[in-house]
């Protein structure tokens, strides 16, 4: 499946990408900022799901970004859309293939820290998968990673001081903790805000985890940053709707785009 889908893609585009991104929900905007020079419909290539999530465009993107070449999603997978894992983890083994080695992964979430506000960005240290699976599941493929890959480590080091040295030059807002992930597609009760902030997870989100694993599987480097959307806060719960989390993810997402090319721009 992952060669049905390079040929596809390679029929297309030459480009050698040196940066994959991924784009969460309602962080599409961030493909304007790319010099786009082939756009690749996710129904074009053979094994690619189909994103069904408003915000999610479903095109596979090549061009450059802050003089980088960038092959970026606009649109991702999630499992309560009835996707595997394993179908969520086969585009980041496709990027992998096409040659890019950094992987930057961004989300809309929930925040639980009672000291954040929605708006802000978080650069992700570290995750907690409660999604019930991994895409590693099954017989392993020896040419893409090994059977037990060491996730001590799975947010690289350096690319979360670069981050953070850009926030601080641009006077960007960037939080850092823990990421959970959970099935969704209902948002969490307060009890489960309870359990999840006794875990040590700092944001919710339904998503990023599966592709973090598979990139880190396949050898990428990984950074990871999440714009907080609606607080979480068990004692002092206000509903929240899927429009208003979009909303506040495109009223941050200059602040993303700044970020994510300043990384880029002072990438070796």
């Amino acid at each position: 499946m992952i060669d049905a889908a390079l040929r596809a893609v390679r029929a297309r585009s030459e480009l050698v990408p040196d940066v994959a991104i991924i784009l969460g929900t309602g962080l599409g905007g961030l493909a304007r900022e790319l010099t786009v020079a082939t756009r690749i419909p996710y129904q074009e290539i053979p094994g690619f799901p189909l994103s069904t999530v408003e915000s999610h465009a479903g095109e596979l993107l090549f061009g450059t970004l802050a003089g980088r070449r960038v092959v970026a999603m606009q649109g991702r997978f999630h499992r309560y859309e009835g996707y595997t894992l394993q179908q969520i983890a086969l585009p980041v083994r496709v990027l992998r293939r096409l040659g890019a080695g950094v992987l930057v992964v961004s989300n809309a979430c929930g925040g639980m820290h009672p000291l954040w506000t929605p708006g802000d960005l978080m650069l992700i240290a570290d995750h907690i998968n409660l999604l019930g699976d991994n895409p590693l599941v099954g017989p392993n493929d020896d040419t893409l990673g090994p059977r037990f890959p060491d996730m001590s480590q799975p947010y690289d080091e350096r690319l979360r001081a670069l981050a953070r040295q850009v926030a601080l030059d641009e006077r960007i807002v960037l939080r850092e903790g823990v990421y959970v992930a959970v099935a969704g597609p209902n948002l969490e009760t307060r009890a489960e805000y309870r359990m999840l902030r006794g875990l040590g997870a700092d944001v919710v989100g339904m998503s990023t985890v599966p592709e973090v694993i598979a990139a880190v599987h396949v050898g990428m480097r990984v950074l990871g940053v999440s714009i907080i959307t609606d607080q979480c806060l068990p004692d002092a719960l206000a509903p929240a709707s899927v429009e208003q989390i979009i909303a506040v993810a495109r009223t941050a997402e200059p602040n993303l785009t700044r970020l994510i090319r300043g990384v880029l721009a002072r990438l070796n």
